[in-house]
């Protein structure tokens, strides 16, 4: 029995990025735009906003089925099993692509497909990392898992170039050329980009690899910083019933991504749920007076008492978005906000205090 060659391994993408950079984004432009290729796709968690709607065929407990051929598994904790469970299925696979959360460093992932088994069936192809044009910052880069996804990006990817001017594009990819001189730099909106540059571009070299602690400018985890985001929503999304369209309706809606007690370097999430519906007058003013500058991304599903409509809301960095969709299941409100060193008492009962005290008088 001869040993196959490396040539025939699966080859498999990492997709990394700091949080509110455009992951799923990308991950939808991927599965969308591929054809005929045969692509299992592992996500810390996926829902119903997570994989485009018009992607999904059927679902079981952790695997969904999508129109293209493809697979989408979850990953729950080890992402080796969920690497070989999607090899075991009948149908051969050409392409693995691995979505891990907005604040993982991606070198362990790497090392997994590196330093296991998986070597022998897997080829690591790349490490895609996303940048946000608008919101990355100092802050970003003197956090450990935000340099090190600068430093193992084979490609840095600086999305929503359409935010900002050509100035602060260039300052940005400057400041990435600072912390990795030989970096290859795209950019892209809404994660639009040929995937010929994306995908197949054997790109990583295992011998480029060294362990976080060779580079002592990662050890930043005890300092503190100063935000200057602002947060000055409604200049740029018109509060009320005619909120803007322009987004993607499909958006990550993971809330399983951190646990409220877990902190990385001082990053922590909240969850908040509600059976009872927002006063949408108050929600607005936690958005525009309670908000903390130290929230750096939000996600949820929103219900207003003023609406018969559900509310998909995002917020990365100062931009927030609130697109209507139709209900589905149970009204409810979920919300994770994700920040550093957030008070998490104080956020909760603000968003408490959101809820309508009319609840039901208005649609149920």
């Amino acid at each position: 029995m001869t040993t196959a060659p490396a040539t025939s391994n699966v080859p498999v993408t990492i997709l990394s990025g700091f949080l509110g950079a455009g992951k799923t984004t990308l991950l939808n432009h991927i599965l969308t735009n591929q054809q005929g290729v045969k692509t299992a796709v592992l996500v810390n968690e996926f829902g119903e906003i997570g994989i485009d709607n018009d992607l999904i065929v059927t679902t079981d407990e952790d695997m969904v089925e999508l129109s293209n051929g493809c697979i989408c598994c979850s990953i729950n904790d080890e992402l080796m099993e969920a690497v070989e469970r999607v090899m075991e299925r009948p149908e051969p696979l050409d392409y693995i692509v691995v979505e891990t959360t907005g604040l993982a460093d991606p070198l362990p992932v790497a090392m997994t497909f590196l330093g296991s088994e998986l070597r022998d069936q897997t080829r690591l192809d790349s490490i895609i990392t996303l940048i946000d044009a608008e919101n990355f910052d100092e802050v970003v880069l003197e956090t450990e898992v935000g340099r090190a996804q600068v430093i193992y990006g084979d490609i840095l990817l600086l999305n929503k170039c359409d935010l900002v001017s050509e100035e602060r594009l260039e300052a940005v990819e400057q400041k990435l050329r600072d912390v990795k001189n030989d970096a290859r730099i795209l950019r892209s909106v809404k994660g639009d980009v040929p995937l010929a540059l994306l995908l197949s571009v054997g790109l990583f070299e295992s011998d480029k690899v060294s362990a976080p602690a060779e580079d002592p400018s990662l050890n930043h985890s005890d300092h503190e910083h100063d935000h200057d985001h602002g947060h000055e929503h409604g200049h740029d999304h018109g509060h009320g019933h005619n909120h803007h369209h322009d987004h993607s309706h499909h958006h990550d809606h993971s809330h399983g991504d951190h646990a409220d007690h877990q902190a990385i370097e001082g990053f922590t999430s909240v969850s908040f749920q509600s059976d009872g519906p927002f006063s949408l007058r108050k929600f607005q003013n936690f958005l525009d007076n309670q908000m903390p500058q130290e929230v750096f991304r939000a996600k949820g599903i929103l219900w207003f008492n003023e609406s018969e409509r559900r509310h998909v809301f995002h917020l990365a960095g100062k931009r927030f978005s609130i697109d209507d969709t139709d209900w589905t299941g149970d009204r409810k409100n979920q919300l994770v906000l994700i920040g550093r060193d957030i008070d998490h008492k104080t956020l909760r009962e603000q968003l408490q205090a959101c809820v309508a005290p009319d609840a039901g008088k208005g649609f149920s």
